[in-house]
């Protein structure tokens, strides 16, 4: 039966292995720990066994710490080559990130006026300058 796991393998891969191959996470072990982790849902569908197998047009939605991934898998892998390669495993379906509307992180902080606040160093070399002619005089 080894032949017909092999013919098996060739049109189905190993969620885990795919993940590695494409560049998602730096070691197949973390992809294993993403996908038990249930991280990862395939056509909608929640994943939680590395062995799960995708095929090309399967739809992938990945939960990563700050962002969600959908990819649509083209093809499988067979290494983990460059980026360039990697980025031929899948097409990138993702939701673009939520506009910011001009939100900086500064904003929520107060103004303040010019020259309030801690001394510029040109300001305060004077300051000592002046602090020691103060000190030479007194004595």
């Amino acid at each position: 039966m080894v032949g017909s796991a092999s013919n098996h393998g060739s049109t189905r891969q190993r969620i885990d292995k795919w993940l590695f191959f494409a560049r998602v996470v730096r070691s197949r072990a973390l992809a294993a720990k993403l996908v038990s982790g249930g991280n990862v849902r395939s056509n909608k569908d929640k994943i939680d066994q590395p062995s799960h197998g995708v095929k090309p047009g399967d739809v992938l939605t990945i939960t990563l710490d700050r962002r969600i991934l959908v990819y649509k898998v083209v093809s499988g892998g067979t290494r983990r080559g460059p980026a360039e390669e990697a980025r031929t495993l899948y097409e990138d379906i993702s939701p673009p990130p939520p506009a910011k509307d001009g939100i900086t992180a500064l904003d929520g902080l107060p103004k303040r006026d010019a020259g309030s606040g801690r001394p510029t160093k040109r300001e305060r070399r004077q300051v000592d300058r002046l602090m020691q002619s103060d000190d030479d005089n007194s004595g």
